[in-house]
């Protein structure tokens, strides 16, 4: 809640605080002007600054990147430590719905037990192959990137994709139902097309000022912010055709894909 007196700024600064508290472990104090520091965000409004939040997120990551590939280290050494730093800073909460998912669905064979596979905290077969092999793509193509287009540039590639693919795991909760009545996906509200809107667009920009900092190529920069979005789609369409909507978990899980598209679009372009 908001004092009744605050404005606009003030509303904005409270959203930015909630989007960074439930995304990451980042410590945000309480504001000022704000009343309850710990309720959970209204994702009918406040993912419009998403965007900003989510470069905020991965900055930690991006400053030990540029810090230990400055000193001369290879890329993929640098990769590495930047993803993990990247884990501790969001908890592993989209890694998690990433294997929750590839466990739900490779596993299930009915809506009902792909859902209560989703729900179980044990980690399966497909769950640890799909996190494996999601971390071992992302440190290699960040790797690859900072050695052929430098660590400057590879930096700002990681600041833009926090911001854009959080933007695209929010897309499963715009045009999917929520799958389960009582899931945490239903309890924090559905984006509504002003606020979607508003969150494309933040992040479109948000992102290509970043890459075009990073010196990156246009043809490159628009392949990278568009790829990335539309594989949203992607996941959408399977989650579908797997649970009839979306959870907390597919949300998580397409964040990890549109990650992995950015990073492999913006490597081959």
């Amino acid at each position: 809640m908001l004092n009744p007196k605050s404005g606009v700024i003030a509303e904005t600064l409270v959203a930015l605080a909630r989007c960074v508290r439930f995304y990451s472990r980042l410590p945000v104090p309480k504001l000022p002007f704000e009343d309850d520091p710990h309720g959970a965000p209204d994702f009918r409004v406040v993912p419009r600054v998403l965007p900003l939040a989510g470069t905020i997120i991965h900055l930690p990551a991006a400053l030990v990147f540029l810090g230990v590939g400055s000193l001369g280290t290879s890329g993929l050494l640098a990769a590495a430590l930047a993803v993990t730093i990247a884990i501790l800073v969001t908890g592993a909460m989209a890694e998690d719905g990433l294997s929750d998912v590839a466990d739900g669905f490779g596993g299930g064979h009915t809506v009902e037990r792909r859902l209560e596979i989703m729900a179980d905290s044990r980690l399966g077969a497909y769950g640890a192959a799909a996190m494996v092999m999601a971390l071992l793509i992302r440190v290699m193509a960040l790797g690859d990137l900072a050695d052929l287009s430098g660590i400057w540039s590879a930096s700002a590639a990681l600041l833009a994709v926090g911001g854009v693919s959080r933007v695209a795991g929010l897309l499963p909760l715009v045009f999917l139902p929520s799958a389960r009545a009582g899931g945490k996906s239903a309890s924090v509200g559905r984006p509504t097309a002003m606020t979607i809107s508003v969150a494309l667009i933040f992040s479109i920009v948000l992102g290509a000022a970043l890459l075009f900092a990073g010196g990156f190529h246009a043809r490159g920069i628009a392949l990278a912010l568009i790829l990335s979005l539309l594989s949203s789609f992607s996941m959408i369409a399977l989650a579908q055709r797997m649970i009839g909507g979306q959870t907390g978990d597919v949300a998580g899980a397409t964040q990890q894909v549109a990650e992995i598209v950015f990073f492999v679009t913006l490597l081959v372009a």
